[in-house]
């Protein structure tokens, strides 16, 4: 049986002797929590890195307790030591991803998901399809009860997170500053997010612009790589973030401005993930120096527009990308507790993932959907009438566990919110929910 390593990128000898094995990471590791189990853990996976590298196999066991990991980087956040476990984790990825001799039907469904999700175009014909389904009555009767329990573990999984096919709201590629001009920025379309989450693409520019920013949007700009990066396909990471900086170098601005977390977390890391390509080491790193979480960003500048009241009382949701990936947790909810008469309420293990992590509730849909429903039952508790949060992954993930609790509860994403506030426009929220005194 082949070594765990070979020579290309292996996990950094150096970064795993950070590790001193004290046990903080356990509470915040997902799969900890749900199974007790230590090689399901940060430091177990680090002490099988370790092994690794002393001449341990490539064996399924070592595979199957990377692939358990969600790479949610809460163990980063909860870290004394300040282990790097996430550039560990990638590298072990991209060797498992490599050259571990996956099954058929795993093979197949992985390649499903990459000849899609990283492109735009397709997810363009996609959200047509699930149009006309959902004109047809054909995604109400799929998602039925019944059904959904006839088809495989995965493809119900990936049912029950289907994007609701909602008609595209357009994005002009240039929206001028409202008033003076305070800065010029681009803004990342994304790929699920242009395709399904095109109105949140329109709010983001809406509030920008609101805020004095001029806004370009890119046309020739693709898939920025983070769900190939977060699965371990390094090269095909490394390519998608080579085309986006050629679309975004065309001009000069302040800022590139993100509005989904995975998305921002892998574009702040290209300095790293090219930094042996002597083309594009330098010029990596001077993209990633000016990418901006979009809460970080209107924070970073300061207000201008004014926010009319929103009387609701609302979750937030952190992303793991966001919080524990990018340290950004104040910003968002500074961004709120700024809305007049808008109550939020904290949640309980708001650190905890949701479950969605890139791919993870897809390839692992019975863990998915463990953390899921446990992230819903937290939010539901907060009483809130409408939930917020600032990833598509995560809204599709939560929806998915409120509608199995629940039915249905309103999501947003913050730039939604803010967008509202700004144009004094009222939030649809669950009348049911009364605010709590």
């Amino acid at each position: 049986m082949a070594p765990a390593f070979d020579a290309h990128h292996p996990p950094d000898p150096h970064l795993i002797d950070d590790c001193v094995h004290c046990g903080f990471c356990l509470p915040a590791c997902p799969t900890y929590l749900l199974w007790g189990e230590e090689m399901d853990s940060p430091r177990g996976r680090i002490h099988l890195m370790k092994q690794g590298h002393e001449g341990a196999p490539l064996s399924a066991v070592f595979a199957r307790h990377f692939d358990l990991c969600l790479g949610c980087l809460g163990c980063v956040t909860a870290c004394p030591s300040g282990v790097r476990y996430g550039q560990l984790l990638e590298a072990t990825r991209q060797q498992v991803e490599r050259r571990h001799p996956r099954s058929l039907a795993d093979r197949g469904f992985r390649w499903a998901l990459f000849s899609v999700l990283p492109y735009p175009g397709r997810l363009r014909w996609a959200r047509a399809a699930l149009r006309a389904c959902a004109r047809l009555g054909l995604l109400a009767l799929a998602r039925s009860r019944g059904l959904a329990r006839l088809l495989p573990a995965r493809a119900s999984a990936l049912l029950a997170l289907l994007p609701e096919p909602r008609r595209p709201e357009p994005l002009a590629t240039s929206v001028p500053a409202a008033g003076p001009e305070r800065h010029r920025v681009a803004l990342l379309s994304g790929c699920v997010q242009q395709a399904f989450f095109s109105h949140v693409n329109a709010a983001t520019a809406r509030v920008l612009a609101a805020e004095g920013c001029a806004v370009a949007v890119p046309a020739r700009q693709g898939c920025c790589g983070a769900l190939s990066l977060h699965a371990g396909r390094e090269a095909e990471a490394q390519a998608l973030a080579r085309r986006l900086i050629e679309a975004f170098e065309a001009q000069e601005y302040d800022a590139v401005v993100v509005n989904s977390a995975g998305c921002g977390s892998a574009m702040k890391d290209y300095g790293r993930l090219l930094g042996d390509d002597p083309e594009y080491a330098a010029r990596s790193a001077r993209f990633a120096a000016k990418v901006r979480d979009l809460a970080e960003w209107l924070v970073e500048i300061g207000p201008r527009a004014p926010r009319r009241p929103l009387p609701i009382s609302v979750a937030y949701h952190d992303a793991c990308h966001l919080s524990h990936g990018q340290g950004i947790r104040r910003q968002p909810r500074e961004l709120l507790g700024a809305i007049p008469e808008l109550e939020l309420r904290e949640v309980s293990e708001a650190e905890i993932c949701c479950g969605s992590a890139g791919i993870f509730n897809l390839v692992e849909p019975q863990a998915g959907r463990e953390l899921g429903d446990r992230k819903a039952a937290h939010l539901l508790a907060s009483g809130a009438q409408a939930i917020i949060s600032a990833n598509p992954g995560c809204l599709l993930q939560v929806r998915a566990g409120l509608e199995r609790a629940v039915g249905s509860l309103p999501l947003f994403h913050l730039a939604e919110i803010l967008d509202a506030s700004i144009r004094g426009r009222p939030v649809p929220v669950s009348p049911s929910r009364a605010t709590r005194v």
